[in-house]
């Protein structure tokens, strides 16, 4: 199989759901599908040109040592294809999907595959009742929890110049910096995300409303003004999503929601971690990812620690 058509293949298996997980390797199990690349391909090649299309991948296997912590949850269904012959294999998830890339050992030598294989995690309908929103956003994507993410907080909320909502923390430290279903992407801090974090963000629209001036956000003004606008994320579509700073409790702050136009405002009267669990799994939500996806995940940006 040529390169191109190995990735337009993971491509139709994934987001296009075209096609069944049934594997032409001899002696292999349905639920997942096997793909040679062309002989001359480098793994690490592949490699970084599928984080380009699915974001940072997790290392499942490293000089053949299984990663004690990967699960259901983080890629297992990936090695049962070869098993105890992978030598060295990343992973993704993607919708539905898991896809792996990396080598197996054979008689002939080493071998440089990759896997597409099937992903399950529950349905907002499966989640029980009584744990945090965070909570149910970590259950619905299938969210990696045992690789937390360092953040100095009381550094951030200084430079920004007021403390933040303590779920969109913890969605932070839990996921990192990327996007929800490849879609909906949370503004992580600078150490995080690089350049552009919620700090940076947040002095560039203020310095701007002082430079331009802030009519396209009528009848809003931009923080720090008195319950100004602080903006927490954005979506593919350029959609953008602010808390509305009214109150000295940042976990009461109402969410608004534009998009690029700016002529029609969306209010949500919840907290972060509530308005992103119904982005996900409402389709009457504004901007919401359940009219496309029933498979929940994220796609994070840049390699997992």
């Amino acid at each position: 199989m040529e390169r191109d058509d190995l990735l337009r293949t993971v491509l139709e298996l994934t987001w296009g759901h075209k096609g069944e997980l049934i594997c032409p390797e001899p002696g292999h199990a349905e639920g997942h599908r096997c793909l040679v690349p062309p002989g001359e391909s480098s793994p690490a090649g592949l490699v970084e040109e599928l984080d380009a299309r699915y974001g940072g991948h997790r290392v499942l296997v490293a000089e053949g040592r299984v990663d004690p912590a990967v699960t259901d949850r983080t890629g297992r269904p990936l090695l049962a294809p070869y098993g105890e012959q992978v030598a060295e294999l990343s992973a993704w998830a993607c919708a539905a999907r898991w896809i792996g890339c990396g080598t197996v050992r054979t008689a002939r030598g080493p071998r440089v595959v990759v896997v597409v294989a099937g992903r399950t995690v529950p349905g907002p309908e499966a989640i029980p009742e009584g744990g945090s929103w965070v909570d149910r956003i970590i259950a619905v994507t299938g969210g990696d929890t045992d690789r937390p993410h360092a953040v100095d907080w009381s550094h951030v909320e200084a430079r920004i110049g007021t403390p933040l909502p303590a779920d969109y923390k913890h969605l932070v430290e839990t996921f990192g910096h990327g996007a929800f279903d490849g879609y909906f992407s949370p503004l992580a801090p600078g150490t995080l995300s690089g350049a552009d974090g919620i700090e940076r963000r947040a002095e560039t629209l203020a310095r701007s409303a002082t430079t331009h001036g802030e009519g396209m956000y009528a009848p809003h003004r931009l923080f720090p003004a008195p319950g100004g606008l602080l903006q927490w994320a954005g979506t593919e579509h350029q959609a953008t999503v602010y808390w509305l700073t009214d109150g000295s409790d940042p976990d009461r702050w109402p969410i608004l929601s534009v998009e690029d136009d700016y002529r029609e405002w969306d209010r949500f009267d919840g907290s972060t971690g509530e308005f992103v669990f119904r982005l996900l799994t409402d389709p009457a939500q504004p901007h919401s990812t359940a009219q496309w996806f029933d498979t929940h995940w994220f796609m994070t940006h840049g390699v997992r620690p």
